[in-house]
């Protein structure tokens, strides 16, 4: 940054906040709204809600102290009068704001106290006779960071802009992709994002459907394929170890549940188990909606790997469904002879000496823990198997690093990545293009309807009878508090009284509670009890929503469910309606609920259907939010919106696997424009 006049040790700091660390980035740091200052407004003419740009001239100026302290000026044109108001202002400031001075104002208009005002607007004193030139090109709003005024941003940019006259950006996507696309030039879609004309529809360049936006955010789109085939290919590149099967044992435990596997599960363990019997590392992920028993074909093939004379671990985000996953687990293999590890970040030092000696001597075939899976001192004898639940919820490294531990030699495990959250195709063929994808598109026979209920939290005595009612019939029924801000020890608060006051409402009930802050030994005896029957209402935080399966609880109350996003919500509903009988799942929503929240709850109730949720779920919130990787730090877009820009997805992959093919250096300059060296690409 030090070749940019203006630009010391300081800014350099504050502009690398933004993602600037060369000048070719503040090409890249894009505006994020456009102000029209290209024609002057008259006063008298002045609208609310407006951002314009006026001359006049200061009629008065006073410091008033009513609720706060502020400074007014009152500046008039000949054709109407409006006050300046600022909260935060020097001596100087309201010196040179004096009776009599002409100046040049920018801002929004507002309805004040005493008619329209501009709060803290930009300004410039303008000579007695100086009439400026006004702007020839809407101005732009850039991402700003403290320390770092807009003025000075744009001067930046601007002077990045002069460097490209010296030499333009190479231009990195394929000419005949280029012109089938119908782009312009990198240069010139750069000049016009940063200095667009007068005429020019702001609106289509802040929604990105602008044709120079859509080349950036597909050449963007291109550089993330290709990291992700890149990262693909070098896995692939090495080995594993092949894990022939299906033998005996696995068709042993098949013949041993007590129930049939799907035509969907069945598919999906033989893509799996062909991909295990390989000596190229399996990368695939499995899809499946709430219920569609996706644990079954990590079991299966993690008996697979046992079968072959090797281990499997299974790593799962919260301890409630790593919990969960061991129960089920040991249930199912420990009857073939295959011992279970379980390994947490509470675990008492005797169990966890007793778990790292199994899992180092092989004794222990498979484990099955949260990321304590993955620390230091955690040592496998034949790691050949990797198994991540909601893999969203980790960050990636947490993710390899699993991968690193099974790293003997030159053998690397195979990876089987496991969500819940359904993923519309054409986002999995962009966010997932390192991996292979399965879809367990059936939920297994036999369960009863689900209906879902969204009521004022006025009418909680009804729903307090509903449950009454439930139990009566021998049935059980959850009851989940909601999020408490960002703290265990509120949730837990929160939690707690929420079941002593259903206790004292309904004493006939045995009423049993599970938050964050139990000790994992106090939450099994909880969940065990729910679980025989001998709870008959569990009061819960969104502990669990994922792993817990009660076949005989058919009730389920969301309290303040409006506070919840979605994907959040189907899981948790997702709890009930997993035996024969019909279940309810009833919505407490305290009002006036927001636009946003009265869509979330209308499309719960409207749809059991994942993948639905799912789509609605990126409309509302974006797939930053959705698919986990804001917190992961993977696909981190600057221009492209997978949403918004998931119909030139299949063109990406297209035009990537020609680069791949006939320019591998091309694509090695692509992903380190807009990627650079980021760890997020990393040694997998």
């Amino acid at each position: 940054m030090q070749v940019l006049s203006g630009v010391g040790p300081s800014v350099a700091e504050r502009l690398a906040r933004l993602g600037v660390h060369q000048v070719r980035d503040l090409l890249f740091l894009l505006p994020l709204r456009y102000e029209d200052r290209t024609r002057l407004w008259p006063i008298g003419g002045l609208i609310p809600g407006t951002r314009v740009t006026i001359d006049g001239t200061v009629e008065l100026t006073e410091v008033v102290i009513r609720r706060r302290r502020s400074l007014l000026c009152s500046v008039s044109d000949g054709t109407g009068s409006i006050t300046l108001r600022f909260f935060h202002f020097s001596r100087a400031q309201q010196k040179g704001l004096s009776r009599g001075v002409r100046l040049r104002c920018f801002g929004e208009v507002r309805k004040g106290p005493g008619g329209l005002e501009m709060v803290h607007p930009e300004y410039q004193r303008l000579g007695e006779d100086e009439t400026p030139d006004l702007e020839e090109r809407l101005t732009p709003y850039y991402p700003a960071t403290e320390g770092l005024q807009q003025p000075r941003l744009r001067r930046f940019v601007q002077l990045a802009l002069a460097a490209l006259d010296q030499g333009g950006l190479e231009e990195l996507i394929p000419a005949e992709a280029c012109t089938a696309m119908g782009f312009s030039s990198l240069d010139a879609a750069l000049r016009y994002i940063h200095r667009p004309p007068v005429g020019t529809a702001a609106a289509d360049l802040q929604a990105g459907s602008h044709p120079a936006l859509r080349r950036l955010a597909f050449e963007e789109l291109l550089a993330h394929q290709v990291a992700l085939r890149r990262l693909r290919e070098k896995v692939l590149a090495e080995r594993a170890w092949p894990l022939p099967g299906p033998g005996r044992r696995v068709r042993d435990f098949i013949a041993r549940l007590p129930f049939v596997l799907t035509a969907a599960q069945q598919r999906v363990l033989g893509e799996v188990s062909a991909d295990m019997s390989t000596a190229a590392p399996m990368l695939r992920l499995v899809q499946g909606d709430v219920g569609s028993g996706k644990t079954v074909i990590a079991a299966a093939a993690a008996v697979q790997a046992v079968e072959a004379g090797a281990q499997a671990a299974v790593m799962a985000p919260t301890e409630l469904l790593a919990e969960q996953h061991h129960r089920s687990l040991r249930a199912w293999l420990e009857p073939l002879g295959i011992q279970v590890a379980w390994l947490a970040s509470r675990l008492p030092a005797a169990a966890r000496r007793d778990a790292l000696d199994a899992l180092a001597s092989g004794a222990a075939g498979v484990a099955v823990g949260t990321h304590a899976l993955f620390q230091e001192g955690v040592v496998f004898d034949r790691l050949a198997l990797a198994i991540i639940d909601e893999q969203h919820r980790f960050g990636v490294h947490q993710r390899l690093a699993l991968s690193e531990k099974g790293t003997s030699g030159a053998h690397r495990p195979h990876q089987l990545i496991m969500t819940a959250t359904p993923i519309p195709r054409t986002l999995a063929m962009a966010t997932y293009a390192d991996l292979d994808t399965s879809i367990i598109d059936e939920l297994p026979p036999g369960r009863g309807s689900v209906q879902t209920v969204v009521l004022p939290e006025s009418r909680r005595v009804e729903v307090i009878e509903r449950i009454r009612e439930a139990c009566a019939l021998g049935r059980q029924a959850y009851w989940v508090c909601p999020l408490v801000e960002e703290s265990a020890a509120l949730e837990a608060r929160a939690a707690e009284e929420t079941s002593k006051g259903l206790a004292a409402a309904l004493p006939e009930l045995r009423v049993g509670l599970v938050h964050g802050r139990l000790r994992p030994a106090e939450k099994e005896a909880a969940m065990n009890a729910f679980a025989t029957g001998s709870t008959n209402l569990l009061v819960a935080t969104t502990v669990i929503e994922v792993g817990v399966d009660v076949p005989n609880a058919s009730l389920m109350i969301i309290e303040n469910a409006e506070r919840m996003g979605l994907a959040q919500l189907h899981q948790l509903r997702g709890r009930i309606g997993r035996g024969e009988e019909d279940s309810s799942c009833l919505l407490l929503y305290k009002p006036p609920l927001s636009e946003t929240a009265r869509a979330r709850l209308a499309t719960i109730r409207e749809t059991r259907d994942g993948f639905e949720v799912a789509r609605r779920d990126l409309e509302l919130r974006g797939p930053g939010e959705v698919l986990g990787i804001r917190q992961t730090g993977l696909m981190q877009m600057r221009v492209a919106d997978l949403m918004r820009d998931q119909a030139m997805i299949p063109d990406v992959q297209r035009v990537a696997d020609d680069l791949l093919a006939t320019d591998p250096g091309r694509a090695d300059r692509l992903t380190e424009r807009w990627i650079g060296a980021a760890e997020r690409y990393a040694q997998v």
